[in-house]
């Protein structure tokens, strides 16, 4: 794995286990203003970044992941990190368990967002 790979699983490593923890400063530092998350599932969802935020911290909880097949590529200022993951979660009291595929887009950018 190379260096900017390594870098850029080491950012969704931090945003997943923010997200554990439910840690909302640590998933706020890392989502820009425009962020979105989309859920495609038995229950699907499409989250901004507030709406990210409250559900993260509450009843959207993630109890486990793992990545695996990583793909990661860097364009100009940007990366794009796919994968397929594992999760265990719960949605309210709806479990979410099982593979998935995973989609981020990170930009390079000044501010840390707090």
């Amino acid at each position: 794995m190379d260096e900017f790979t390594a870098q850029i699983e080491a950012l969704d490593h931090q945003f997943m286990r923010s997200w554990m923890n439910r840690d909302r400063n640590g998933m706020k530092s890392l989502a820009t203003g425009d962020f979105v998350f989309l859920l495609g599932a038995q229950t699907s969802a499409i989250l901004d970044r507030p709406s990210w935020l409250e559900a993260a911290t509450t009843r959207f909880q993630l109890s486990a992941y793992r990545f695996k097949d990583l793909y990661v590529r860097r364009h100009k200022k940007m990366a794009v990190f796919a994968a397929r993951m594992s999760v265990e979660a719960r949605i309210g009291t709806e479990k979410l368990e099982g593979d998935v595929w995973i989609t981020d887009l990170w930009q390079r950018g000044r501010l840390r967002r707090k």
